[in-house]
């Protein structure tokens, strides 16, 4: 980052403003445990009510005790008494504060986490297609938090520090209007000097931070990619641009600590000429009346001075908490951004309260899905690219096994994700069993599919419970039967503890074969009645594609399929091979006759089988 940018990069965020109806709707979240949240405000009341108070008990003291002397000496015990019930009222306020506040905090922290899992539910297909998982789980493991910290903590805080600073100013100028006046002169540009220094260090601890996660990930790529970097011989090119991010936020460090030296002593200073002034023009009205008003007694100033220096912290932290809120913002947009994104995909009212929704599914009104497919005049373009699809017609019997062949981006995938309305046409019309399917849930239908990509992904947990993803209620023997039939239960027993078998992470363990076959049995456990396999078998090795491809005779069987193949040995048997080119079919017939073509197809499979027979002479 060169110093331009880093300039750049810090004007931006001096103009930060805050967005008060952003917080406002974060606010709402606080609202819903108002018992909590009033109950923390009130105890925080008390202890800023109790903060004023004591002053006034030093006041009592040294005019009704100590100036008195023994004439005093029975005031004693009942004012010790008076002191100690304030201190304990004061410590039980703050003890109450304390746990209600991380009620709140850990309350609103599940709720919004709770409606952005929802939302992300609801979300269709496409929103994952082009939001990266880094920014998903920035949003709900360290927005949320930070923002739930901020609200249930800061909110209360600001009640006291209000509530403090209005009582001292009162106090100021009930004891004497004139000195005080004179004292709270010094407010404004205390004022001005912290929220100026505030967001000039926040500024530069953003900067620190935004150079934290560039250097973490330095780190991470220098150790994930150390191979590479030895084999490219880069690592005198690698330091200088892990250098020059270091340098970066070091510059950012040392310009926060000098901001904070200088701020400090400005404050400092600004609070001595307050507590001087107090000093000296109510020093001289203790002794004599002055231009400021009558005698003070000595407690009276004592109090008085109390209320001067004391109200200094409060106005600091108040400007503490903008800033912080000016900081916080970018996570209160990315958080309600998420929780405002609209779904693509969505169900009419009407559609709705007949289906029921994925919360509150009504299967007893779902129809039986026979498998019957067909596209009328569909057009398709993805928000803000070409167009895939154009006027495009194709007919799918019940049961019928069909293969999309063709070119990257010709739009194989396209139509495979319009079938399972991860998308919706721009145009025309795709109908399940004779009707539009937008007729019907979408969860009616993708209750009824199964997608085996080209990537499966496992969950944490057992083979088992991968199995029985596809349908929770499985018995072990239907999860052993559905192995068996895909033939992954060969592999599964040969492990150390067999179906109860850890995967790891995203199957970790496993090989790519492995997941898939098991991704292949959680299909068919879920027993759907469209099929779909999108470049199922073009990451695994060649003694698996034959296990594959031995399932997949069995697990097509009376299912409506749809196959995306790169590997085309693995669709000869399908009913019908579309190629697909620009959007359209151009050839279109079984593996036999699109061979007698001599076309697109037949070309690219005497390649393919070429390059094999090649390879197994080789090998």
């Amino acid at each position: 980052m060169d110093e331009l940018t880093t300039t750049a990069l810090q004007e931006e965020e001096f103009n930060k403003k805050i967005d008060f109806k952003l917080w406002k709707r974060l606010l709402e979240y606080a609202l819903r445990h108002k018992r909590v949240l009033f109950a923390g405000v009130a105890l925080m009341l008390v202890t800023a009510f109790i903060d004023l108070v004591y002053p006034q008990l030093t006041r009592y003291a040294i005019d009704k005790i100590i100036v008195k002397g023994e004439s005093g000496i029975g005031d004693i015990v009942p004012f010790a008494l008076v002191y100690l019930l304030f201190v304990v009222v004061q410590g039980a306020s703050i003890v109450g504060f304390i746990l209600f506040c991380g009620q709140l905090e850990m309350r609103m922290s599940f709720d919004i986490r709770e409606d952005a899992f929802k939302k992300l539910q609801e979300l269709s297909f496409s929103y994952y297609d082009k939001t990266a998982v880094g920014y998903i789980m920035a949003r709900m493991v360290g927005d949320i938090p930070r923002l739930s910290e901020m609200i249930a903590w800061s909110v209360t805080d600001i009640f006291w520090s209000g509530g403090f600073i209005i009582g001292c100013i009162i106090f100021l100028l009930s004891m004497n209007w004139k000195l005080g006046l004179l004292v709270l002169i010094v407010l404004p540009p205390l004022a001005v000097v912290s929220v100026y220094f505030q967001r000039k260090i926040l500024a530069q601890h953003r900067i620190v931070r935004k150079q934290n996660s560039r250097i973490t990930g330095a780190f991470n790529e220098g150790i994930m990619g150390a191979v590479t970097t030895k084999t490219l011989v880069r690592e005198d090119r690698n330091f200088d641009e892990f250098k020059s991010e270091a340098k970066t936020m070091k510059k950012a460090s040392i310009k926060a600590a000098i901001l904070s030296g200088i701020f400090t002593p400005i404050v400092m200073t600004l609070g001595s000429i307050a507590t001087a002034i107090a000093l000296y023009a109510g020093g001289k009205t203790v002794i004599a009346p002055t231009i400021f008003g009558a005698t003070m007694t000595l407690g009276a100033l004592t109090a008085f001075i109390s209320y001067t220096t004391n109200l200094f912290d409060p106005m600091q932290q108040l400007a503490g908490i903008f800033a912080e809120m000016q900081s916080a913002q970018a996570s209160a947009e990315r958080v309600i951004s998420l929780l405002d994104t609209p779904c693509d995909i969505t169900d009419t009212p009407e559609v709705i309260a007949k289906y029921g929704d994925c919360f509150d599914p009504k299967r007893e009104n779902w129809e039986e899905l026979f498998g019957e497919v067909e596209f009328k005049n569909v057009s398709f373009a993805y928000k803000g690219g070409e167009q895939v699809l154009k006027d495009f017609d194709l007919k799918v019997k019940q049961g019928e096994t069909i293969a999309l062949v063709g070119e990257t981006g010709a739009g194989k995938s396209t139509i495979v994700n319009l079938v399972c309305r991860f998308y919706e046409p721009t145009s025309g019309e795709i109908l399940i069993d004779g009707r539009d399917y937008r007729e019907k849930s979408q969860l009616w239908l993708q209750d009824r599919l199964g997608y085996v990509l080209q990537s499966p992904h496992l969950f944490s947990g057992s083979i088992k419970d991968n199995i029985r993803y596809g349908r929770k209620d499985a018995s072990d023997e239907e999860v052993i039967a559905a192995a068996k039939l895909v033939h992954a239960d060969e592999f599964i027993i040969a492990l150390d503890k067999g179906y109860d078998t850890e995967v790891g992470e995203g199957g970790a363990r496993l090989s790519t074969g492995q997941k898939q076959l098991i991704s292949f049995a959680r299909v068919i456990l879920a027993d759907p009645r469209i099929f779909v396999l999108d470049e199922a078998t073009s990451s695994i090795d060649t003694e698996t594609e034959a296990l594959i491809q031995s399932a997949i005779g069995e697990v097509l069987k009376n299912r409506t399929s749809f196959i995306v193949a790169h590997r085309l040995s693995t669709i000869r048997s399908a009913d019908r091979i579309l190629v697909i080119r620009g959007g359209k079919i151009t050839e279109s017939g079984t593996h036999k006759e699109l061979l007698k073509l001599r076309g697109y197809y037949y070309n690219l499979y005497t390649t393919q089988f070429t390059e094999n027979s090649t390879e197994k002479l080789l090998a």
